[in-house]
């Protein structure tokens, strides 16, 4: 398994509000985590950092009491770790004034051999590319999404609505959460892509898959696709995690 990740600020921002975590669990299991924060001066920062720092403690903490082959075991983890980071930031929240009403979107995913464990709230996505295709996973939670769903604009409208960044969810805004969780068949030689709307807002799944089959290196990927988003002007902060399966 090789895995890379990377963030950048972007060319307008003068803060980067996304996390990331990155980790190999042991030999077979990796831990993938992409946040994307909002709220006003530097607590999108704090709580896309702490989102991914609790969520990433929750599930390494289970994990070394011994992994199950249980399916329902590993997204009651997922969901458990997603839980413990809504609480995390919703706490910080309510006990400082300059955090109030910050929130963030979280996409993580569990890469084990032959299959992968995702759970996602907000519109940091998942994509699996393999077999010279491309899938997004996750469904976005927003307002677009809404209206995609509807029939009322097409996906490719959606990328240009003027209200494409407005989301339906977010983590650490409630005391509770609702996240969704999914499983993902996966083969050897299967690219996972977690991202922030940064990237997938300036690239198309056709442009992804195609620098997918272009570079065969993750970390060239990686870099690829970040300084193409850099080249179109990024006008978000923009993070790409991979994990070659």
């Amino acid at each position: 398994m090789k895995l890379f990740g990377v963030t950048d600020v972007g060319c307008h921002r003068k803060d980067n509000q996304d996390s990331f975590v990155l980790r190999q669990l042991d030999d077979y299991t990796a831990m993938l985590v992409v946040c994307d924060g909002m709220g006003g001066y530097q607590a999108g920062n704090v709580a896309s950092s702490a989102a991914v720092e609790a969520f990433a403690a929750a599930v390494e903490e289970e994990f070394k009491n011994g992994a199950h082959d249980d399916p329902e075991w590993w997204e009651e983890l997922l969901l458990h770790a997603c839980e413990r980071a809504n609480q995390q930031v919703f706490d910080l929240a309510q006990n400082h004034i300059d955090y109030q009403g910050m929130g963030t979107t979280l996409v993580a995913a569990l890469a084990l051999p032959g299959e992968s464990y995702v759970v996602n709230v907000g519109d940091s996505r998942c994509y699996l590319i393999e077999n010279g295709m491309i899938q997004q996973v996750t469904v976005d939670h927003s307002l677009v999404q809404l209206l995609v769903d509807r029939g009322e604009i097409t996906a490719e409208e959606a990328r240009v609505h003027p209200k494409k960044n407005l989301i339906t969810r977010a983590l650490g805004v409630e005391r509770k959460v609702d996240c969704d969780l999914l499983r993902v068949e996966t083969g050897s030689g299967s690219l996972l892509l977690l991202c922030s709307d940064g990237l997938s807002n300036m690239l198309s799944d056709r442009v992804l898959l195609q620098k997918a089959l272009e570079e065969t290196d993750v970390e060239q990927l990686g870099q690829s696709l970040l300084k193409m988003t850099l080249e179109l002007g990024a006008p978000d902060n923009v993070t790409v995690v991979l994990a070659q399966l």
